[in-house]
């Protein structure tokens, strides 16, 4: 025991800085979170924050929102706004957990998509907090919800589906546009899509935006969710063609609600398949 806390112990003083990657879900961060962790001034986790043992607070382990958290207001609430969160026994779990390549490492790096919605106690609870801000094509991100949604144990109708996932990204949307208001010079923000087709210019930004990172590599081969080992691709043509007409158009029933949200990240409404149309 006396070992376990010295090993707190000094990991709690080599950590300086918190970086959370903020992002909804299918929507990329899984690679990037990963290649931030290649670096060795990082301490990160092998899983998302919220599914890490000891995490003091509500996850979407064994619940039916897998995915969809933020699908209806009374769930989006669960997270948002649960009594159950303890940062300091999350705190101390994540540490203990945590893997780098050098002891004296000086940044700690997490993410996990509900925590969107809890950026200001993120914000409080840890010492010099960084957030990498990131947003997908919409539709993209709906087609991969859609697809793992329909594989698991509760099966969804998958129009009706696609209308309460096109409610939780626009709230996910909503979420983040707040962050990027509030958080500051706090965070950067970014999309998917400008990740994939500039990722040195994006590594750049973010070395800028925490020299402590040291070089970042973007560009590196990396698995992925146990299906992919490859370098990142924009993969959003491929997955917005695997909609079908009436997933589109449930999806779009959301959306037309939410064009300015939309247009504020850079996208827009796409009425036929396969080719969304984005501004990057």
């Amino acid at each position: 025991m006396s070992e376990l806390k010295s090993d707190i112990e000094q990991r709690t003083a080599a950590i300086r800085k918190h970086l959370f990657l903020l992002c909804p879900n299918n929507s990329g961060s899984t690679y990037l979170s990963r290649a931030i962790a290649t670096s060795p001034h990082v301490w990160s986790l092998e899983r998302e924050g919220q599914h890490t043992f000891g995490f003091a607070g509500p996850t979407t382990t064994e619940t039916p929102w897998a995915l969809i958290w933020a699908g209806e207001e009374e769930t989006l609430s669960y997270f948002r706004d649960s009594p159950d969160y303890d940062w300091a026994r999350s705190k101390k779990a994540w540490y203990l957990q945590a893997a780098a390549h050098r002891h004296d490492a000086p940044v700690f790096h997490t993410r996990s998509p509900p925590f969107l919605s809890i950026a200001d106690q993120l914000a409080s609870n840890f010492c010099d907090p960084h957030f990498l801000l990131m947003v997908r094509n919409p539709y993209a991100a709906l087609e991969g919800i859609v697809r793992r949604r329909t594989r698991a144990p509760l099966i969804d109708n998958p129009d009706n589906l696609a209308r309460v996932a096109a409610t939780h990204l626009m709230r996910c949307f909503a979420m983040q546009k707040q962050n990027i208001e509030r958080l500051g010079e706090r965070a950067i923000h970014f999309t998917y899509e400008q990740l994939c087709a500039d990722p040195r210019s994006i590594a750049f930004r973010i070395e800028e935006f925490m020299p402590e990172l040291g070089p970042l590599d973007l560009t590196q081969k990396l698995e992925v969710k146990g299906t992919y080992d490859e370098p990142l691709r924009n993969m959003n043509d491929d997955q917005i063609a695997r909609l079908s007409q009436v997933q589109l158009d449930e999806a779009n029933s959301v959306f037309l609600e939410h064009e300015e949200l939309l247009s504020y990240f850079n996208y827009a409404l796409i009425d036929g398949l396969p080719n969304p149309q984005t501004a990057n």
